[in-house]
């Protein structure tokens, strides 16, 4: 990787963690290519609070939600756009960036308008499958738009189009498993079973795995992110049994000593999933509780041999562990097809593109 001194990028996006984790990903490497950085998202965001860690300028903006359906708040958001608009203007004028990176959600539009408008070249970089309502509005101005999956490649403009998978934390991958087994109190050798729930949404994988816990813990033991406020209180004490809210530093352990896992179809999370070569069963969200996407996502990853997957309708304790045993079983088959994935070095694709894009 050619490193490029004295220059600046602008780092975008928001509104959910899955808008602002791979821009978090990108700064080591952007560190050490030679970016001066900084971000730009909405006042009080979940951004501005994920941000803080990284010792990088942070500037807020005034942002409105573009719906597809009827709020009254529909009348008033895009004079907050407009008003976003104007001070991201003011923004880049003072920050003068070489270039604008952008994950989406709708705090970007009024950043990359701006770049736009300012003649600055901007990427945009596209998690799920199809292309979500912000990216939409920021695509026909794009340099490079990055995506995820083969088949969103079709959905691009195809002098713009860029398949190179999404840029993942790089101390994910080094963890130590007997640190995560220490963290967890588990003493035994039994595999692990990770499951990651989430907090939106998540209730049926939650409740599903608990109504399953005698029948797992015959032969795992079994960590459990439930997500805020979802502990179980009444297995607290269950042996092989942790659950946690939220984890942050230990996370890489758990991945470590985890020998298959559960999870949502969330894009990050399942490139997550990818690049450790972890063996998956996906229950996405259904179209009930999202556009969709993560279905979609599911899909994809199913197709390529990567992850089984299980209809979050159909979802109950017999399917479940049924899919989990056959999982383990059959583990390696699914670690080789994750090898042969050529989307494990995105990180550095996306800094080649963003260099390219300056010179």
């Amino acid at each position: 990787m050619s490193e490029i001194k004295n220059k600046k990028i602008v780092l975008t996006g928001g509104g959910s963690a899955g808008h602002v984790t791979p821009n978090i990903a990108l700064i080591p490497a952007l560190k050490k290519a030679g970016f001066e950085i900084y971000y730009i998202g909405s006042y009080n965001g979940i951004e501005k609070k994920l941000i803080e860690d990284y010792n990088i300028p942070y500037f807020g903006i005034a942002t409105g939600k573009l719906r597809r359906y009827f709020d009254p708040k529909n009348f008033t958001d895009p004079f907050r756009v407009l008003k976003g608009f104007t001070e991201a203007i003011s923004l880049l004028k003072r920050i003068q960036p070489d270039v604008v990176f952008s994950k989406g959600g709708f705090v970007s539009v009024p950043v990359v308008r701006a770049a736009g408008f300012l003649k600055i070249p901007y990427i945009v970089h596209e998690s799920d499958m199809t292309p979500g309502l912000a990216n939409k509005l920021s695509m026909s101005g794009a340099k490079k738009i990055c995506c995820n999956f083969p088949e969103t490649m079709r959905l691009l403009p195809a002098d713009k189009a860029v398949l190179t998978g999404t840029p993942i934390r790089e101390e994910l991958g080094k963890g130590s498993k007997q640190a995560g087994k220490e963290f967890c109190g588990f003493t035994d050798d039994k595999p692990v079973l990770m499951v990651i729930g989430g907090s939106l949404g998540a209730q049926s994988v939650n409740e599903t795995v608990r109504y399953a816990l005698p029948r797992l813990l015959h032969d795992f033991n079994v960590v459990h992110i439930c997500g805020n406020d979802k502990m179980d209180n009444l297995r607290l004490s269950v042996p092989g049994y942790k659950q946690f809210e939220y984890v942050k530093n230990e996370l890489k352990d758990i991945f470590a000593m985890a020998d298959i896992v559960v999870s949502r179809a969330g894009a990050n999370s399942i490139c997550e999933l990818l690049a450790l070569k972890k063996p998956n069963i996906l229950i996405p969200l259904s179209t009930k509780s999202s556009r969709g996407d993560q279905m979609l996502n599911a899909k994809s990853f199913e197709q390529q041999g990567f992850s089984l997957v299980i209809d979050n309708d159909e979802l109950d304790e017999d399917i479940l562990v049924e899919t989990i045993q056959d999982l383990y079983e059959r583990r390696e088959l699914f670690i080789e097809n994750m090898s042969k994935s050529n989307l494990h070095s995105a990180t550095n694709t996306i800094i080649q593109i963003i260099n390219e894009e300056i010179q």
